[in-house]
């Protein structure tokens, strides 16, 4: 009786995650991998894996960033191995993950804007536009400096400077996990101060 309930659990559990994530994950891979039956195995393969290893996830609060990490690992060994999804089609020669190329990545900036906004606020005015126009409102750095009148490495700069200030203010302020490329996929604050 007791391993019915638990199983019960676990296949609720795996709805809930199918209602809450399903399309998310479906658009990720679909921006990723051109066939859309490819797309919807591999959204199988994630739904499968994020069942198995639920017990690994040590901290809740951090799912989604876990949940993803699973996306892009099962995204990335479906380009780098020879498997049944590639039988006939041809590696691309590089799987890019980027923050700006991802549907998760733009929810969890936009979640980030509204705790890293008092942040920027504080900042020196020209650190702060800068970083604003930048990382908030996907504006490139040739494009920023276009506008203001600024020569490139001027912007570069004070948006090098700005992300130097931001990170220690977020560092005091919240607890957050990075992916291998350096992209924030998860965090929690420490405090009120977000």
């Amino acid at each position: 009786m007791l391993g019915n309930k638990k199983t019960r659990n676990r296949a609720m559990n795996i709805k809930q995650i199918w209602n809450d994530y399903g399309n998310l994950l479906r658009g990720f891979l679909l921006s990723k991998v051109n066939d859309p039956e490819d797309a919807e195995d591999l959204l199988q393969e994630i739904l499968i894996k994020t069942h198995k290893n639920m017990g690994s996830l040590k901290d809740p609060k951090k799912f989604k960033g876990w949940l993803f990490q699973i996306a892009r690992n099962t995204l990335i060994d479906y380009y780098r191995k020879p498997s049944k999804y590639l039988s006939t089609q041809s590696l691309p020669e590089l799987v890019e993950i980027s923050e700006e190329s991802t549907e998760a990545q733009e929810i969890l900036r936009l979640e980030l804007s509204q705790c890293i906004k008092p942040f920027i606020e504080n900042l020196p005015k020209i650190y702060g536009e800068a970083v604003e126009a930048i990382d908030l409102q996907g504006i490139s750095q040739k494009e920023l400096a276009k506008e203001m009148g600024l020569s490139h490495s001027t912007v570069k700069s004070r948006v090098q400077r700005g992300r130097q200030k931001l990170a220690e203010f977020f560092q005091e302020c919240c607890t957050y996990e990075l992916d291998v490329r350096g992209n924030i996929i998860g965090y929690e604050a420490k405090s009120k101060c977000c």
